[in-house]
């Protein structure tokens, strides 16, 4: 009599249904048996708990401080101090000369910083915030909900030269009317979809703050995304990740239980380490459980008899003053025993925890680890640098995925105006309704990139350049600085320093001493022109 012998895997199906992935299986010893997420897409996942997962990233911010350190390193970062214009049309597409576009920059790049950095905030519909502080506000936005929204308004001002002005919109207000659900083809997260997926246009509830949002669903107004020119009236910018997504996922989504759980755990080992701190010994008596509790929780006799009996204790102990070489020696009634408190363990692993804590954290934001806490004392110079660079790479991403979004659809709202106005005049009659994306193609300036070691990073930038594998536009834009403005303010100082009996700058005596010479010929060797 034969038997079937099979052989099984630990998790103890037969080891033929093993043979495959392991990630579509139950795991070894069957971990993953139990883990059977839903095949979905994004919307599916994210739009039924869009509203408390923002809400709980806007409480982080408010009241995590290393959530709002980490919104700050994105701002700080991204846009900084100024987001500049590095206007960059296709000129060669256009038609134009080099000379043309240079004339043409220079006008535009001066009207726009006019504009949109002007103090009074026309460029903001309420009047709260230059150009970058926009972009500061979209990226905040981007931050806490994973949405940039704003839209365009016209707004005529009596001391102002343009209408275009901006209204940032909170992402928490883009919702569906009363009645639409998610499940809706065509309306999803407040936004309405053509038959190809993109948006043609956002519901807007009001903006009351003395009401939860859901209580104002029934009050919302539609804006078209464009007119029927094609000029934007609502910008939308988010990173989707899935066909068909409507909506982006804040960047806390992925940590918020850990940085929850960590308020809690500080909070916890704070209230231990207080509790120990106040109680330096204790003086425990023979009175058993019953006893004590008859006394606590007894009648009016009972209390009583508990105050009589504490203040005989504490009248015994204050008499008792016995004392050996200045020395204070305890003298304790009978059945007493003196109980001294030893601190314990102020640590006991916790700096390991809350160091794995911080480390998945800092991932979640795409921040390191040292700018995360602001603690380089463990760093050396080649792990700083390289932590920064990753940071870099990942601010450069959202810098133009992002930010730049964002400043180019604005800026192309104010250049329409500004060539319908006359306030800019376009070489050769070019016309802006048909070359607008020629037309409106631009570079941003932001903040620089953080320099460690200032000797290195120069140095490494000057054999970049004189390498030929770099240019003084792309090294100066590392530093968040425009080079036609360098090089005109170099020109300025050069020529006060002549005027002022002042020497030139070591560079400038350099070029001096050994100018560039033209290639000689060899020897032997003529032009093929010479006759």
């Amino acid at each position: 009599m034969s038997h079937k012998v099979e052989i099984l895997h630990p998790s103890g199906q037969p080891i033929r249904q093993m043979s495959g992935f392991e990630a579509g299986s139950q795991g070894f010893g069957g971990q993953l048996s139990e883990w059977t997420p839903q095949l979905s897409t994004e919307d599916a996942a994210l739009l039924p708990t869009l509203d408390l997962s923002n809400a709980r990233s806007d409480d982080l911010v408010r009241n995590n401080a290393y959530a709002s350190n980490g919104l700050r390193l994105h701002l700080d970062n991204i846009v900084g101090n100024i987001f500049k214009l590095d206007w960059q049309p296709a000129w060669r597409r256009l038609g134009w000369s080099e000379s043309e576009f240079m004339a043409v920059k220079t006008d535009v790049e001066s009207a726009w910083l006019e504009y949109a950095e002007d103090e009074r905030c026309y460029i903001d519909a309420e009047q709260k915030r230059t150009f970058t502080m926009l972009i500061r506000a979209g990226i905040t936005q981007h931050f806490n909900y994973g949405d940039v929204m704003c839209a365009s308004e016209w707004i005529p001002r009596r001391h102002s030269d343009y209408s275009t002005a901006i209204k940032m919109i909170s992402p928490k207000r883009v919702r569906n009317p009363a009645n639409v659900t998610d499940y809706d083809a065509k309306i999803k997260g407040g936004i309405k979809h053509g038959k190809h997926g993109e948006s043609v246009g956002f519901y807007v509830a009001d903006n009351s703050r003395n009401m939860p949002f859901g209580i104002i669903d029934h009050n919302v107004r539609y804006i078209p995304k464009e007119t029927w020119w094609g000029r934007r009236k609502f910008i939308h910018i988010f990173d989707a990740r899935d066909d068909g997504q409507s909506r982006g996922s804040n960047t806390l989504m992925t940590i918020m239980s850990q940085m929850h759980m960590l308020d809690k755990l500080q909070q916890t080992k704070l209230q231990n380490a207080i509790v120990n701190a106040m109680y330096a010994a204790t003086i425990e008596s023979e009175l058993d459980s019953e006893q004590a509790f008859n006394f606590i929780t007894g009648g009016e006799e009972a209390q009583k008899n508990l105050w009589n009996w504490l203040g005989s204790v504490n009248k015994y102990h204050k008499g008792a003053n016995i004392r050996m070489n200045g020395v204070k020696i305890p003298h304790l009634l009978p059945g007493e025993s003196l109980n001294l408190k030893t601190p314990a363990n102020a640590d006991n692993g916790y700096a390991q925890l809350e160091n794995s804590f911080l480390q998945y954290m800092s991932a979640g934001t795409g921040v390191s680890l040292e700018q995360f806490t602001h603690n380089f004392q463990n760093s050396s110079y080649s792990g700083a640098r390289a932590a920064l660079n990753e940071s870099y790479r990942y601010f450069m991403g959202d810098r133009k995925f992002i930010a730049s979004r964002q400043g180019t659809a604005i800026f192309s709202l104010w250049f329409e105006e500004a060539i319908a106005k006359g306030v800019v005049k376009l070489p050769r009659g070019t016309n802006f309704w048909q070359a607008r994306s020629a037309l409106c193609r631009c570079n941003w300036i932001g903040s620089g990139r953080l320099s460690i070691d200032g000797i290195k990073e120069v140095k490494e930038s000057i054999l970049l350049i004189e390498s030929g594998l770099s240019t003084y536009q792309k090294e100066l834009a590392k530093l968040g600085e425009d080079y036609i403005d360098i090089f005109e303010q170099q020109m300025r100082e050069v020529q006060l320093r002549k005027d002022k009996g002042l020497p030139p700058p070591s560079w400038v005596k350099a070029e001096e001493l050994a100018p560039e010479q033209p290639d000689e010929q060899p020897k032997g060797k003529t032009n093929a022109t010479d006759s």
